[in-house]
């Protein structure tokens, strides 16, 4: 593995922890109204983004640059902050967590089956659907502390996918050519099957934020696009931290 220069983003991910300890908590004490198909959608997403990191730390230590795998444990951290965040918006709103999700042991199991290459992409599946989900969350409904909760978690998972597209850049870089942009195709083709599931079980979610199943497919596998270009072709512009989702590239 060639230089990459994870130390860039230990300092990203350290700065927006220090912003974070700065801002503090929403104020929990607003409470929080949603329709029922909409918190069950934010409980299943809680399970998701709960859990140790383990088992990625553990790859990430054994790649051999200390920079990424103190980068890839801030990123863990953030996700556990994540977890918290959603608990503490259930709580607000009187719903319990779930203790698990068949979702999400499919998703672990997959992701521990090879190396850290298999984790990142199938980590990645995750993430980028995440951010269609968060962004609808955000702006789909008038609940100010589910907007607030939304918002952070979108801001954040915006800087986890240049992230990771970064570190797949690098790791793809080491197999021959020929076989990067068919690897790439697979992605795309189980994140668009993991997408319609998602569409589909989180379908009532999904219309009460203003947005069918069939536009978040949509708009899901848009943002692959960018992915895939970022991944295959290193492009540090590709994501904004402005929080925006980037524009697909022209096809």
């Amino acid at each position: 593995m060639h230089a990459v220069g994870f130390a860039k983003w230990t300092r990203r991910f350290e700065d927006e922890r220090e912003r974070r300890q700065a801002q503090g908590d929403p104020d929990w004490g607003r409470g929080a109204t949603l329709h029922p198909a909409v918190w069950a959608g934010i409980q299943r997403f809680q399970v998701g983004e709960d859990g140790d990191g383990a088992n990625l730390v553990g790859k990430a230590d054994q790649a051999g640059d200390p920079d990424y795998g103190q980068a890839v444990r801030l990123f863990v951290a953030e996700e556990q902050n994540h977890a918290r965040l959603l608990g503490r918006l259930l709580a607000a709103g009187g719903i319990p967590t779930l203790t698990g999700h068949w979702s999400d042991d499919v998703f672990v199991r997959l992701r521990r089956l090879m190396g850290l290459r298999m984790e990142l992409l199938v980590l990645m599946i995750a993430e980028v659907v995440a951010l269609r989900y968060y962004r609808a969350l955000r702006d789909g409904t008038d609940d100010s502390l589910t907007t607030d909760v939304a918002g952070r978690i979108l801001s954040d998972e915006q800087r986890h996918v240049p992230f990771h597209c970064e570190r797949l850049h690098a790791s793809l870089a080491e197999l021959p050519r020929v076989v990067r942009r068919p690897v790439m195709a697979l992605w795309q083709l189980l994140l668009f099957a993991v997408t319609l599931v998602v569409a589909a079980d989180h379908g009532r979610a999904l219309r009460r934020l203003g947005v069918g199943p069939l536009r978040f497919v949509a708009d899901v596998m848009g943002s692959s696009r960018t992915v895939v270009s970022a991944v295959l072709a290193h492009r540090p512009d590709a994501w904004t931290s402005a929080g925006r989702e980037p524009a697909a590239p022209a096809s």
